[in-house]
């Protein structure tokens, strides 16, 4: 008899040798962010979303960044159209097949799960299976999947292109060898990589939370205007305030995060979201993508 203990996938077993080809699923900013970054180093990359507009407009954003790194002189122009003839943009998620896949969808568990069982019954045991999330688990966006030791959090940085750090995030059952292959990738991509435990906002959305939620209670008192927070704090360092932050990141995606922390830490106050970023979020107020947030960018 067979028991489930023998038909699991060894650690060293869980990981393809080399990460050479790879998928990124959500075509948003964040998505379309990590897919030109893997292009732009060698990487085939699939693209996938299911909104074929969004997914149009990725592909645009996409020959336009690289563009802009052609202009500055730091890449030749035959390389970014052969970083561009890399990417695969698709609307069929069943040719979602890759050594390594990175979700980058919404903030929901139960849209990751779903994500994440759909593309483990189409792919190789060996799959790495990786979240951009901010905020959840990985352990619990784990638990769902079959082979859980191939899911990693692999939490990139808003520009993806241009951010340095990327978190590696070991949920209970990653195994080492996973976490060390994707870390080794993140290298390959020029970026720094930084390991952490599994916890609600990882190191730095932990960190960072207050900078937002406390800008935003100053506002709910009363005690400043959010253009004056903005610019005192840029006047002491920061090279963009709290608000005009919220608005590059999508005031939605920052309400997620800080929502789903609050829910993760059992309601501590001090991550209780915002109304008046709630407010933001139901007018579709979402920041610099929808042309107005905290400010206004249709102008």
């Amino acid at each position: 008899m067979t028991t489930s203990t023998e038909n699991a996938i060894a650690p060293e077993q869980s990981v393809p040798q080399q990460i050479k080809t790879i998928a990124v699923v959500g075509a948003g900013t964040m998505g379309l962010g990590i897919a030109q970054l893997c292009v732009q180093h060698g990487f085939p990359t699939i693209l996938f979303d299911l909104n074929a507009d969004i997914l149009a407009k990725a592909e645009v954003a996409i020959a336009s960044g690289l563009g802009k790194l052609v202009e500055k002189g730091k890449m030749p122009p035959a390389e970014r159209e052969a970083a561009l003839a890399r990417l695969r943009p698709t609307t069929n998620l069943a040719v979602v097949q890759a050594d390594l896949i990175i979700e980058a969808v919404v903030e929901r568990l139960t849209v990751k799960h779903e994500l994440f069982q759909n593309l483990a019954a189409q792919n190789a045991p060996q799959t790495i299976l990786a979240s951009n999330t901010s905020s959840l688990p990985i352990t619990r966006l784990a638990a769902a999947v079959p082979h859980p030791e191939r899911v990693v959090g692999m939490h990139f940085f808003n520009p993806a292109p241009l951010m340095p750090l990327v978190e590696v995030i070991s949920g209970v059952a990653t195994a080492p060898a996973v976490a060390d292959a994707v870390q080794a990738l993140a290298e390959k991509l020029g970026k720094q990589p930084v390991r952490a435990a599994d916890a609600p906002g990882f190191i730095v959305n932990r960190v960072a939370r207050h900078f937002y939620v406390e800008s935003l209670k100053l506002v709910e008192e009363q005690v400043a205007s959010f253009e004056v927070v903005d610019e005192l704090l840029e006047a002491t360092g920061f090279r963009m305030g709290p608000f005009r932050l919220m608005d590059l990141i999508g005031v939605d995606t920052n309400f997620s995060v800080t929502s789903a922390m609050f829910e993760a830490f059992h309601f501590d106050p001090k991550f209780r979201p915002s109304r008046i970023q709630q407010q933001k979020v139901d007018a579709g107020h979402h920041g610099r993508k929808t042309g107005k947030g905290f400010y206004d960018y249709s102008r």
